[in-house]
């Protein structure tokens, strides 16, 4: 009897005790485990937006290297447009190249668009030599990049960078093109650009 009268179990207050210290070991963990899911989602969402932003670039670089005008020929040219969007520079890119992803001669076309008070970089795409109507039809808008802040091209001409163009009226195309586009990855701002010359260009 006495050996069993000297065991006891745990009180009340024991039991209490244990599970606040479980309830915040538990809470420590989760809260661990929570915010460094929190950072790697962050991380992926910045590298895809980087690497969208990225490939939009070496796409337009591509395409600019095959950029054609032909003076006189009015589904040929090159054209800048300066831009204001609530406050945001942007820019309307319209040109005609040999894009790699469909034959023949396209006229390319890439400008900002405000959607829900977010401004997204979309690009049209059709044939200059078919008519209007069906062009229309056609030019179906792709969305490239959301959450832009900013999407500007500049044309070289001479030792000047202009912010206009227009094949129309000066009768060739730019020296250079130098492209900025400027994005949000989370609270942040990240800035890109590249400088980009015609390579096919002008043709007589």
């Amino acid at each position: 009897m006495s050996r069993l009268s000297n065991k006891r179990g745990f009180t009340l207050l024991e039991l209490l005790l244990a599970l606040v210290m479980l309830t915040i070991v538990l809470g420590a963990i989760y809260s661990t485990f929570f915010l460094s899911h929190r950072a790697v989602t962050t991380v992926d969402e910045s590298l895809l937006k980087l690497q969208e932003c990225r490939m939009f670039i070496d796409t337009l670089s591509s395409e600019i290297d095959s950029s054609i005008y032909l003076p006189g020929n009015t589904m040929t040219g090159m054209k800048i447009e300066d831009r204001d969007i609530y406050g945001k520079q942007t820019s309307r890119f319209t040109f005609t190249a040999l894009s790699p992803v469909r034959p023949g001669l396209s006229q390319i076309t890439y400008y900002i668009e405000n959607q829900d008070n977010n401004l997204v970089l979309l690009k049209k795409m059709f044939y200059p030599y078919r008519a209007e109507s069906q062009q229309k039809s056609l030019a179906t808008p792709i969305e490239l990049i959301e959450g832009v802040d900013s999407f500007t091209l500049e044309a070289r001409n001479g030792t000047s960078w202009i912010k206009t163009w227009d094949t129309a009226a000066t009768g060739k195309v730019p020296d250079e093109l130098r492209i900025t586009i400027t994005f949000k990855i989370g609270e942040k701002l990240l800035t890109l650009y590249e400088t980009m010359k015609p390579k096919i260009g002008q043709m007589l």
